[in-house]
């Protein structure tokens, strides 16, 4: 229990670090250095994350997600991994200064607020000694990391928008791609756009008396990209919620005799379900992109 505590002790202050390291690289691009550390530290994070469940398992004999506290470590573990995955692809810092913050919560809210009875584990009872239990509870954790990160890079772009009288209309689509740099925006996923003669021009807000045709291009490229990476991310955490759902029908009717009873778990998961669901049938059906799926996805992260 000791090595546990200290694992959790020792990820929440790397998540801080890290958090704080992430925002100073938005701030202050000339240091790549601080992306790089920002990187490796979510990795030491997660595989932190990962060591303190597999510890669990192997110490109390149960796959480690039975109550509350392991829940909110495994949705730690979650977002962590989705950020990694996205940082690798993407090759930007964006999205972790984004989703650290919140499994920084998420962890010190276990690990700190939670009250020991909460955190130590119990035998579960005969109903849910399944191999359900791995596999709804598993898909359904990373379904919601998946819908967090995208909504609060929905969110993000909302905080991007805002104030901008000027309707904004995206050139990309959600089909399109729009990973990697071309030749005329070298930095599109960069807080700051740098130009060959080293002028600085906050491209978040558009603003330069040079070069203003340029930074409304890069601007509306970072907008398309927070855009459809956002579409993105809840397009991989939307189906894993429909099949977290139907698992733990299947296991509520093998467990207790009946696939739904309207409890608030079950409740709240199809109320996420529809709203997301509304999120991808206006982005597929009516073509909707920028402020008006956003909102629905900042909704949706409420609704998490």
């Amino acid at each position: 229990m000791n090595i546990q505590s200290s694992l959790d002790n020792i990820t929440f202050i790397i998540l801080f670090i890290v958090t704080l390291f992430y925002w100073a690289s938005i701030g202050y691009t000339e240091f790549k250095w601080l992306s790089k550390f920002s990187f490796y530290g979510t990795i030491t994070a997660n595989i932190l994350l990962f060591s303190l469940l597999g510890l669990r398992w192997l110490n109390y004999g149960y796959f480690p997600l039975s109550n509350l506290y392991e829940s909110l470590l495994f949705l730690a573990w979650g977002v962590t991994f989705i950020t990694i995955g996205l940082e690798w692809k993407t090759r930007t810092s964006i999205i972790g200064s984004i989703s650290h913050p919140i499994a920084l919560f998420i962890v010190g809210f276990a690990g700190l607020s939670l009250p020991e009875s909460m955190k130590t584990p119990s035998s579960l009872v005969p109903a849910l000694k399944s191999n359900w239990l791995m596999m709804h509870v598993t898909v359904m954790m990373l379904s919601y990391a998946s819908l967090i990160v995208g909504s609060l890079l929905g969110i993000f772009f909302l905080i991007l928008t805002s104030g901008k009288n000027e309707a904004i209309t995206l050139r990309g689509n959600s089909y399109g791609k729009i990973f990697g740099n071309s030749k005329d925006n070298v930095l599109v996923y960069n807080a700051f756009y740098k130009t060959s003669q080293n002028e600085s021009y906050d491209i978040l807000l558009g603003e330069s008396t040079n070069n203003s045709n340029v930074i409304k291009d890069v601007r509306l490229n970072l907008l398309e990209s927070i855009d459809n990476l956002s579409y993105r991310t809840i397009s991989l955490g939307f189906p894993l919620l429909t099949i977290g759902i139907i698992s733990g029908a299947v296991w509520a009717n093998e467990a207790w005799g009946s696939y739904w009873s309207w409890d608030p778990k079950e409740t709240w998961a199809l109320v996420t379900w529809l709203v997301f669901a509304s999120y991808l049938h206006a982005r597929i059906t009516k073509s909707w992109q920028g402020r008006k799926p956003a909102i629905i996805a900042s909704f949706g992260f409420i609704i998490v």
